[in-house]
């Protein structure tokens, strides 16, 4: 009779030999626990953690925390192949600008407020934020801090994700924070490595629901730590939508 190790290793390595993409360390617990209710989740934890050192050469991971079948390696994992369609105009990226600047303000409280721009507001091959926000010491604080400037990228296209965080490290010229929102079924792997790389650089890494514009459940992954950006720029950009960000 196969002991506890040996049962949840083998279905370890059937569920990953059935995953091109590759599984989450949690998201490979779940499924586990879920075939074998009866058995502890600490000891499920405890054979899977080291897949990749226990068996080198079935797993590897592909980035921190994803386990994937060698059988894998050498090609690279790809989104799901549909016929080109044009995104219904409630898919478009601008659809998401006001829910964002909703909830950055309202849930996250990042921003004490927060307009869509988008476009070209600022005229340059730099690029726009897609929302601007502020935030402002409120009458109630007890020690005030000066105002700061918080900028974000929204990508609703998965194959954007790297063109998305070029543009906000760019706005960290004129912004004390800046984040990146994409959507929550990119890959695994890219999404693993967009954390990390935000983690490096300082920026905010939210995830959402791209395909539902009236409850795209937005989700900070990473928050984005202040730093002070060229006050030249800041207010070289911060005239140009004086009117509607301070007003």
């Amino acid at each position: 009779m196969a002991t506890r190790r040996e049962t949840i290793r083998k279905k370890a390595l059937e569920l990953l030999e059935s995953a091109p993409n590759g599984i989450r360390y949690s998201e490979l617990v779940d499924q586990i626990l879920a075939a074998y209710p009866e058995f502890p989740r600490n000891t499920i934890n405890g054979n899977v953690w080291n897949l990749d050192s226990v068996f080198p050469e079935q797993v590897y991971k592909a980035a921190r925390g994803l386990f994937r079948s060698t059988k894998f390696k050498e090609t690279e994992p790809e989104p799901e192949v549909v016929p080109p369609v044009v995104a219904p105009e409630t898919l478009a990226e601008e659809a998401f600008y006001e829910p964002f600047a909703d909830w950055i303000v309202q849930e996250l409280e990042e921003c004490t407020k927060a307009v869509a721009l988008g476009g070209s507001r600022f005229r340059d091959k730099w690029g726009t934020p897609d929302v601007l926000g502020i935030r402002e010491p409120r009458k109630s604080d007890i020690i005030t801090l000066p105002t700061e400037i918080v900028s974000v990228e929204i990508k609703v296209e998965k194959a954007g994700l790297i063109t998305a965080f070029g543009q906000a490290c760019a706005y960290k010229i004129f912004s004390h924070k800046s984040y990146i929102v994409v959507p929550n079924d990119s890959l695994a792997e890219d999404i693993a490595r967009l954390d990390v790389l935000c983690r490096t650089m300082g920026l905010g890494l939210i995830l959402f629901n791209a395909q539902n514009a009236d409850e795209p459940n937005f989700e900070i992954r990473v928050r984005a730590t202040n730093h002070d950006p060229d006050m030249f720029y800041v207010n070289k950009y911060m005239r140009l939508v004086e009117a509607e960000l301070f007003s």
